[in-house]
């Protein structure tokens, strides 16, 4: 069973240790100021729950891929002040996430201090889940807590190796809420669930569309790997983004998404141009008059009522990816369209990836989205059906 942080209520824990695993891999512009701190205000509940118990609160993240090496344009530093600011108390900020430095400062501080801990990532022990870098970071800590989902797929050292020295692992809150979220979209949905998927590369989402076919009631594809579904209906394409590898494939997952009885959309016009820049000559047209030179680059107008009007009766809407390159205006509508018709419906929306999120806050729409998940490798691989190892290594027998 999977322990959360709520179990902790109550119990004698003044002055305990807790390791917190978070994601504080947030976006900063050139001169290393943080942009959007969403990730870290998401994880403020559990941290303050701890507090509330009198814990040591020992926090260590990731950020960006210093490929185990010191890169100071990867410090943490800047998330220290800005933790500080959002918890309203004194974070201690540490220069090392394991050693001597490490363990004399656990030896000093006070019950309810704040520790942040350096990159993770600047030790190649991390990614490769090293047993003995796993030992060190444990070193003096008495618990663990997880609430970085968005690295559960990870089989890193401080999400999966760590836990063979901690018996005493929980989930935190953000966690608690993205499983729960997900198993009440796929798991025990309200009925009809649509499940919308974009982006590039079919081969990405292959996994995720197989599994699928067998949960939801309505596929929505849309961004460049429809162009692959399209191709293997016999369509010139013009220069459009197609894995010829995937082609067949594709075929198949469309048949049998129809032998389920599964309804499965594509899109029936594109918003084209001569090339993918923000200069490019565009044109609306429908995706099978696509100019030999030229490339599908958005869903069209066409396609976007299509699309709407396929959500209008959805009671669960699950969506994860892009519906065409939005990073440039003249190719953005038909994302930034899909947001505002998820957000219209009645349904429970769950919405999860990257560039997905970005398209949501884009549209300024957060508010009126059930859930925006903070995992896009995590979030894709529970859409395939597969285990976190992140989660894997959350079980234990009682909460005890």
């Amino acid at each position: 069973m999977i322990c959360f942080v709520d179990e902790l209520k109550n119990q004698d824990l003044e002055g305990k240790k807790a390791f917190v695993r978070v994601d504080f891999n947030v976006p900063l512009d050139d001169s290393g100021n943080i942009t959007d701190d969403v990730r870290i205000r998401r994880v403020l509940p559990t941290i303050n729950a701890l507090l509330d118990e009198d814990l040591v609160v020992v926090i260590a993240s990731h950020m960006g891929r210093p490929k185990g090496s010191v890169v100071p344009k990867f410090s943490l530093a800047p998330v220290a002040k800005r933790l500080s600011r959002l918890l309203k108390k004194d974070v201690v900020f540490l220069s090392d996430c394991i050693g001597s430095s490490v363990r004399k400062t656990l030896d000093e501080v006070a019950p309810g201090t704040v520790i942040l801990l350096e990159n993770l990532r600047f030790y190649p022990g991390e990614t490769s889940n090293d047993p003995e870098f796993s030992r060190a970071l444990a070193e003096g800590m008495d618990l663990y807590v997880n609430d970085a989902f968005a690295t559960a797929h990870r089989a890193h050292a401080s999400v999966v190796g760590i836990t063979e020295y901690l018996p005493h692992r929980f989930a935190g809150f953000l966690m608690k809420d993205e499983l729960n979220y997900f198993h009440r979209a796929l798991d025990n949905p309200l009925r009809p669930v649509v499940a919308i998927v974009g982006g590039a590369k079919v081969s990405s989402k292959l996994g995720a569309l197989e599994n699928l076919i067998n949960r939801v009631d309505k596929i929505v594809v849309g961004g460049a790997m429809a162009f692959t579904f399209l191709k293997a209906m016999g369509f010139g394409l013009g220069k459009s983004l197609v894995e010829d590898d995937m082609v067949e494939q594709a075929g198949r997952i469309f048949q049998q998404a129809i032998d389920k009885g599964v309804r499965f959309y594509l899109p029936v016009d594109c918003v084209a141009g001569n090339r993918m820049t923000p200069d490019a000559d565009t044109k609306v047209m429908p995706v099978q008059e696509i100019p030999k030179d030229w490339m599908g680059l958005d869903i069209g107008p066409a396609t976007t009522t299509l699309f709407n009007e396929v959500l209008q009766n959805a009671k669960t809407i699950i969506w994860n990816g892009p519906m065409g390159a939005f990073e440039i205006d003249a190719f953005s509508r038909g994302t930034l369209a899909m947001v505002h018709n998820v957000a219209n419906t009645y349904a429970l929306t769950i919405v999860g990836g990257g560039d997905t999120d970005v398209a949501v806050h884009k549209a300024g729409e957060m508010d009126r989205i059930s859930y925006i998940s903070t995992g896009g490798g995590a979030f894709l691989k529970l859409l395939e059906g597969g285990t976190l190892p992140a989660i894997a290594a959350l079980d234990r027998e009682t909460c005890d």
